[in-house]
């Protein structure tokens, strides 16, 4: 069937943080300099910020650059950080740095405890008021290329498509959306991102990209235990000495606070859940003292990029480029990346500005944006951590070693260390011990069913399933008989499940609705054998306030 086709200047794909940076950049770039721009950003999402999930305490150096009266205009950033703690949790105790041993990199003063989904929403608004058509529910799922070679955009996925493959009564084809440049700021592991990565060797020559999976809660809790704009970490108890890995947590406006642990995807064990690790660190005395007697009331989770500098692909190619997470500008130590998402959706909007001005057609690269970037304050905030996560391989102990010199020189370290894939790095079930998890109390831990329940997520269930096996025999056949299943634990979401092992023919059950879009299957599956799609567009999470 013919698709119906628009043309545009500028194709975003993702609305946030890096992707609505670029469409306000462009648009301003079109006023100051008198020359119209045609700009529109496609998300996958139900709503803008319906699948943003991060932290978050937010770093405004970008923002203040990109729109400087932010404040007049009623940007959602209502709680600046008043106080930082930093801990080492053992079992039933903790220790608290003394903030002076802390490098300058890990202090928040002047930084902000947000929503970034609520951000995007204002961002959005902000973007809509310069002109960028903005539409939601619509999931890129094609890349669109020239004859030449270049990329001509992207193709939305088709709506109504049965789960047999068949065409139900509401189906409608998907739209081509054609640009002299497409901006892909898909966010971390976008599937659109990692396709066009192999198709132009964007990933010749540099480091592997590493991973952390991040799970959050967000708590309703009693008045007299807030305390608004309070910043812990932690890291330590419940992870073992080879895992890296920390916990966050933020006292946001209006008695709400924000709870999480990250863990690092190049976990050895195959037996290790990150769910069930999360809910086991909540009890904690540290943590669970800010929590109790208080309501969760949102849950979610994501993969975050730990690669850092040298995990940096070539971003360009003719006809567009790689913003944002789709990109990977994460500062691990900081904890911290949409500051830098939205400088590299700001710098690539003016070198694609720049091209559009001189009567470019896309048929050239965006050689600006790589430029622009190797001189940016992104690329000096990198340079200067790159060695903080890799040194982690080594164990805890050398790893905070490392990182803190690290930290406190400034990256005067004369080598840049590389990272191993993360799917690369289970063992064998047999040669690791088997971790025996508390049954969850309804309190302070929970299960995973009851977690999705709060992640508003939804697919339509007559569907194709958007997680696709290369090989249907691998999970039993490689997974289950050396790994015991371990994407039955690594997935935040229970979306995979192994059935009928007491009958002694297991399968492997994927419950596609349950998905959270976190991609940590895709990326941590050890023979690679899982590929996550873009489902029907507007399914996924539907997160509030995260």
């Amino acid at each position: 069937m013919t698709r119906e086709s628009m043309e545009y200047d500028v194709v975003i794909v993702g609305a946030g943080p890096a992707g609505l940076a670029a469409a306000i950049r462009l648009k301003q770039l079109g006023l100051e300099g008198n020359h119209e721009v045609n700009v529109t950003v496609i998300e996958k999402g139900s709503e803008v910020g319906a699948h943003i999930l991060s932290g978050a305490v937010f770093e405004p150096q970008a923002l203040d650059e990109l729109i400087p009266d932010w404040k007049d205009k009623g940007a959602p950033l209502n709680t600046p950080v008043k106080k930082d703690s930093f801990l080492v949790l053992s079992r039933s105790g903790a220790f608290k740095l003394p903030n002076f041993l802390l490098p300058s990199q890990m202090h928040n003063k002047g930084n902000y405890i947000i929503s970034l989904g609520n951000l995007c929403r204002w961002l959005a608004t902000q973007a809509e008021e310069l002109g960028v058509e903005i539409y939601p529910g619509f999931a890129a799922k094609e890349v669109l290329f020239h004859d030449d070679g270049r990329v001509k955009g992207v193709a939305t996925g088709d709506m109504g498509i049965a789960a047999d493959g068949s065409e139900k009564a509401t189906f409608e084809p998907g739209i081509e959306l054609h640009a002299k440049y497409t901006l892909f700021a898909e966010g971390v592991r976008g599937s659109l991102s990692q396709e066009l990565m192999a198709h132009f060797g964007l990933r010749d020559g540099v480091a592997p990209q590493t991973y952390g999976l991040g799970i959050k809660e967000l708590w309703q809790v009693d008045a007299a235990k807030h305390s608004a704009g309070l910043v812990q970490h932690s890291f330590g108890w419940p992870l073992d000495s080879k895992t890296y890995g920390g916990t966050f947590l933020y006292h946001l406006e209006e008695d709400l606070v924000a709870v999480g642990l990250v863990v690092a995807l190049d976990y050895k064990n195959p037996h290790l859940s990150p769910f069930d690790e999360f809910q086991r660190v909540k009890t904690h005395p540290a943590i669970a003292r800010h929590l109790k007697g208080g309501k969760r009331i949102a849950y979610g989770a994501r993969a975050i990029n730990e690669g850092g500098l040298q995990a940096i692909p070539k971003l360009t190619f003719a006809g567009g480029a790689l913003i944002g997470c789709s990109a990977g500008f994460l500062n691990v130590p900081k904890v911290k990346g949409s500051h830098n998402a939205m400088k590299s959706g700001t710098l690539a909007a003016e070198a694609a500005f720049e091209s559009l001005r001189e009567g470019s057609d896309g048929d050239d690269e965006l050689t600006g944006y790589t430029a622009a970037m190797r001189r940016s304050w992104v690329h000096k905030e990198l340079k200067e951590v790159r060695n903080c996560r890799p040194a982690f391989r080594w164990g805890v102990l050398v790893g905070t070693l490392v990182s803190g010199f690290e930290l406190w020189t400034r990256g005067a370290l004369p080598w840049t260390f590389g990272h191993h894939p993360d799917h690369k790095s289970l063992k064998p079930a047999a040669q690791c011990r088997k971790i025996d998890y508390p049954k969850p109390d309804g309190e302070l831990s929970f299960d995973k069913l009851s977690s999705v329940f709060i992640s508003n997520t939804n697919h339509e269930e007559d569907q194709p399933v958007h997680l696709r096996l290369k090989d249907e025999a691998v999970p039993i056949a490689h997974n289950l008989a050396l790994y015991d299943a371990p994407e039955q634990r690594y997935c935040p979401a229970g979306v995979y499940e192994i059935v009928d092992a007491e009958a002694g023919a297991p399968q492997l059950q994927i419950n596609a609705q349950n998905c959270l879009h976190c991609k940590t299957c895709d990326i941590k599956d050890p023979t690679q054998n899982i590929r996550w799609t873009v489902p029907e567009g507007g399914g996924g999470p539907n997160y509030p306030n995260m």
